[in-house]
């Protein structure tokens, strides 16, 4: 098992890089479990989209 700070610093760079299989299993298998992880990580993906939006959309 990974700790949550693993599993935030996982769950961030899978936005900037493909993560090995071992990596996506041992986030997913914490993921399972860690509500509070599971929350992170979509904040992760709102935050992405966002700026990204907003980047595509500034003057």
């Amino acid at each position: 098992m990974i700790s949550c700070k693993k599993a935030s610093r996982l769950a961030s760079e899978q936005l900037e890089r493909n993560l090995s299989l071992r990596e996506r299993y041992l986030l997913r298998l914490h993921l399972a479990y860690c509500a509070g992880c599971r929350r992170m990580e979509k904040q992760f993906v709102f935050l992405r989209q966002a700026t990204q939006s907003w980047m595509n959309h500034k003057d």
